[in-house]
């Protein structure tokens, strides 16, 4: 056992030395995944704490109900409204700065008096294109939206009881009474009681971060493709003919191989954990707060990844072929997991297909702990599909191992 533990290290520390013996491997281990993380993030990390999505609004109304609608934005927990004029918004919303382009019409505090739906429809709504912002920013108006329209409804309720029983006077003299029965039921309605108990922590239900799902995005990315990069280094030991000659050695193949995953999955971890802390303490994402769950997570997606890698050696005859072939399919199933856009900007079809793949029910499981404040219990079903995953995937690579 004792040997075996020492010759497991000895392929580690092969593979790391041969791993970097090119001062190139840092750009891809720590370089381009920082770098793409800041450049997609972009300004919502640090600034000035404010890390809402960024909207800009241009007010035609100048009715009271518009200013009402404004300060509803302006307290939102998830967007940051910007003030701003037409001719300004168009030639800034043109740069795609901003998640969305907000107008409210002239005559939009007519009609919401008047008892017309709160729908964006009323308003003119502009979303940036390809923009993971702009979902989020769209529901967050619609909540602002529909909280002016139910007080509106309201008054304009409260307007026609009162009609009934004794008519106005004069036009001045409704407007009068719908103002006062707005500020009543907008009042009535910031103070309503909470009907839906809150169960996640604070900072998991203040909307969608685009910070942090890029941070985990880009991590999940560039730590599998080095990772299916396992193939590549099996197929040049394959190629040389020094994976044959080491096996003529006092050396069983589960040895070999369970050394090359090890030093794989190692500097993964080690990867993945400089990525999570440069974005805790550099670029202030807030990676959740379970500790266990993001460990276990990462753990695990690593795992399988490696696995597939050596799977994918299996079936690969050389070294080009082989490190072609991680790039080109890590990409894709990033993209297709979730890792560069969300899943719910794909047509419900694909969102469904693509959960037969491992890096879904990664950044799933990621999304769970990073996004939404969940804990090891509640990502203990992508847990296991990522450990099944690995099981499958070092099945097929181990039945099909080749040594030459």
């Amino acid at each position: 056992m004792v040997m075996m533990m020492q010759k497991i290290w000895a392929m580690m520390w092969k593979d790391a030395r041969v791993r970097f013996s090119s001062r190139s491997e840092l750009l891809f281990f720590l370089v381009l995944p920082l770098l793409f993380t800041v450049i997609l993030g972009g300004a919502q990390f640090g600034g000035d704490g404010d890390n809402r999505i960024p909207v800009l609004v241009v007010n035609e109304d100048s009715g009271e109900m518009a200013d009402e609608l404004l300060a509803l934005l302006t307290a939102s927990k998830t967007v940051r409204p910007e003030l701003v004029a037409a001719a300004e918004a168009e030639t800034r919303f043109g740069d795609n700065e901003h998640a969305a382009l907000l107008r409210i019409p002239a005559g939009f505090g007519e009609r919401v008096a008047a008892g017309e739906p709160a729908e964006p429809a009323v308003l003119d709504l502009t979303q940036a294109p390809n923009n993971t912002n702009a979902i989020a920013a769209q529901q967050a108006i619609q909540a602002a939206v529909g909280s002016l329209g139910q007080a509106a409804a309201a008054a304009q309720s409260s307007v026609m009881v009162a009609e009934e029983k004794r008519p106005f006077t004069t036009p001045t003299e409704r407007a009068a009474y719908f103002a006062e029965g707005l500020a009543l039921a907008q009042t009535a309605v910031a103070e309503a009681p909470q009907r839906i108990a809150v169960t996640q922590p604070e900072a998991a239900t203040g909307g969608f971060d685009g910070a942090a799902h890029q941070a985990v995005g880009q991590l999940l990315t560039w730590v599998l493709i080095p990772l299916l990069g396992t193939s590549g280094y099996l197929a040049f030991e394959r190629a040389q003919g020094t994976l044959r000659r080491l096996l003529v050695t006092p050396t069983h193949t589960a040895t070999y191989l369970l050394g090359t995953v090890a030093s794989q999955l190692g500097l993964g971890l080690v990867q993945m954990t400089i990525l999570v802390l440069f974005g805790v303490y550099v670029l202030r994402v807030n990676w959740g707060h379970s500790v266990a769950g993001l460990a276990l997570m990462l753990f695990l997606f690593g795992l399988a990844a490696v696995a597939f890698g050596v799977m994918l050696g299996a079936f690969t005859k050389t070294e080009s072929q082989a490190n072609s072939l991680s790039i080109m399919m890590g990409m894709a199933l990033a993209l297709l997991g979730g890792a560069w856009i969300p899943l719910e900007v794909f047509p419900q079809g694909m969102q469904t297909a693509v959960h037969i793949l491992p890096t879904t029910w990664a950044m799933r499981g990621l999304s769970d702990i990073v996004l939404r404040g969940q804990g090891v219990a509640d990502v203990l079903l992508e847990g296991s599909v990522l450990l099944g995953f690995a099981l499958l995937f070092f099945t097929i690579g181990v039945w099909r191992f080749r040594y030459e």
